[in-house]
């Protein structure tokens, strides 16, 4: 593609060179640069796209796009070349020309904000994808990964053919690959979607997060529909405050257009905050009051709840009130893609739990063990009272941690959801990272009550807190090991670790049984 149409409309300031030239791949990562490659230099939380610019042109790239406050020459120094012309090159550290790229030459684009510029080139780059398929994003602090991943199997199951961008993984019909990010780099984001329009997809469900907004990971997406969760506390280590945290959520909005629909939980009170300034259709959701679409718990076990679904009966697999409100968000989703309200809740009743998500493992002496991915105060209070409410005959033991180089301030609210709820707790490690466990483990400590101090038990271990919290549960307890959910690793230090919370239950169950 020329490079003239991947910038267009990109926010350049400034071209220095060519941009008629051919562009064959858009990167922003110095190290996947090859010849005749566009390379983006990108401000990141950690390092700067700028600091490697030099090694992009070494590899090959024909164009480089930097911000206008760079100074080329004292970014590159000694560390490569500046080419505009042909007789500045050093022949023993130029590589070959490609088709359509005098020889030597670079082109230079500055522009305002890379970060913006990267997502609009990538769009630009990929024919903008997004408009050639129903995009569908949601965004809130829990219910994300549920919420889009039983979309997705929910339409599959109807006969469409889609894409999915989660935490958990990215699917492009049923070719599935691991997810980096809640929300990838935009480059990835386009190519996969991308690849979903050259599959025959008309619908792709996504997480947005808070930190992709703000970094503009989705700017120039094209979406149909916009869903808002709930907002609580969490990501404040990168945010700083609440407000902060809040506006980039309300950015996902702002940004919407107006032949988009955005549907909000009414429920959570910066629900109507979200839509201030949005120029989308607004739809609403509840399960406690009026909205156009609603939803009331009839039923509810470990086996599953009865919903009442705008005035119409429908079991799900799913367990707890925080479901309710993402089945409800689901369907409320399909109601704005113009699909039919029975065949939706017949298919909504065949839907399986995400993987993580209040995932219930029996075991002997009648132990329930439930594995899930709350690492929120909001998300640990969901599912400990739902379940304390569905059977408060049973002791409730909760293990859980917090992770490292992530939101201190939570530490202590969490202690305290998990006092007010469980007969007896576990404190222990979760992705420690570069903080030592035993920190982390304090800060916790210091939100419980002496009462709540009282039914701890301390283990940094966290496959040692599991197989004791197993062995010393009474009969017929249901223990919650919260933080994890799906992930299959632990990270200590700047390592992964394999840890998949299933396999030591199932060893501990074993060696109950053996006993």
């Amino acid at each position: 593609m020329r490079l003239e149409n991947i910038i267009k409309d990109s926010g350049v300031t400034e071209v220095l060179g060519d941009p008629g030239i051919e562009i064959r791949n858009i990167c922003n990562d110095s190290r996947k640069v090859g010849p005749g490659d566009l390379f983006v230099a990108v401000r990141g939380h950690d390092t700067d796209g700028h600091a490697f610019i030099g090694k992009a042109i070494e590899a090959g790239a024909a164009a480089i796009v930097c911000e206008e406050d760079s100074s080329v020459a004292s970014l590159l120094q000694n560390d490569s070349r500046v080419l505009l012309q042909n007789d500045n090159c050093h022949p023993e550290r130029c590589p070959e020309p490609v088709e359509g790229q005098s020889e030597g030459s670079v082109t230079f684009i500055k522009v305002a904000s890379s970060r913006h510029a990267v997502a609009i080139m990538a769009a630009n780059f990929y024919d903008n994808p997004s408009r050639k398929l129903n995009l569908v994003g949601i965004t809130g602090t829990n219910g994300k990964t549920t919420t889009v991943t039983l979309l997705y199997e929910l339409f599959m199951a109807q006969g469409y053919n889609c894409g999915l961008l989660s935490t958990i993984a990215n699917y492009v019909g049923t070719r599935g690959s691991e997810a980096v990010n809640t929300t990838s780099d935009p480059i990835t984001i386009n190519s996969l979607l991308n690849e979903m329009v050259d599959e025959g997809c008309e619908y792709c469900f996504m997480e947005v997060s808070s930190i992709g907004v703000e970094q503009e990971r989705i700017a120039g997406l094209d979406f149909k529909v916009a869903i808002f969760s709930n907002l609580t506390h969490d990501h404040l280590d990168y945010h700083g405050t609440f407000a902060e945290y809040l506006r980039c959520k309300k950015l996902f909005f702002d940004n919407l257009g107006p032949g988009a629909i955005a549907v909000i939980n009414i429920d959570d009170k910066h629900g109507d905050v979200m839509v201030q300034n949005t120029r989308a259709k607004v739809q609403t959701y509840s399960c406690k009051g009026m909205a156009d679409h609603t939803c009331r718990i009839i039923e509810e076990s470990f086996e599953g709840m009865l919903l009442r679904i705008d005035g119409r009966e429908a079991w799900t697999r799913l367990i707890g009130r925080h479901n309710a409100y993402n089945i409800l968000a689901i369907y409320s989703a399909a109601m704005a893609l113009g699909a039919d309200p029975e065949e939706t809740l017949v298919a909504v009743s065949k839907l399986e739990p995400a993987k993580g998500r209040l995932e219930v493992m029996r075991g002997p002496k009648g132990l329930s063990v439930v594995i899930d991915y709350a690492h929120t105060p909001d998300a640990m209070d969901n599912v400990l009272r739902t379940l304390r409410e569905i059977d408060r005959g049973r002791e409730l033991i909760c293990v859980f941690g917090c992770g490292g180089d992530r939101d201190r301030t939570k530490r202590p609210e969490m202690a305290k959801v998990a006092e007010e709820y469980s007969d007896r707790i576990f404190v222990t490690s979760d992705n420690s990272r570069t903080e030592r466990t035993e920190d982390i483990m304090d800060e916790i400590k210091a939100g419980f009550s002496p009462k709540g101090l009282a039914k701890t038990i301390s283990i940094a271990d966290r496959k040692e807190a599991i197989r004791t919290a197993i062995m010393l549960a009474p009969e017929g307890a249901v223990i919650l090991l919260a933080g994890k959910g799906h992930e299959t690793y632990q990270i200590l230090g700047k390592e992964k670790h394999h840890f998949d919370e299933r396999e030591i239950v199932s060893e501990v169950f074993g060696s109950i049984n053996n006993n």
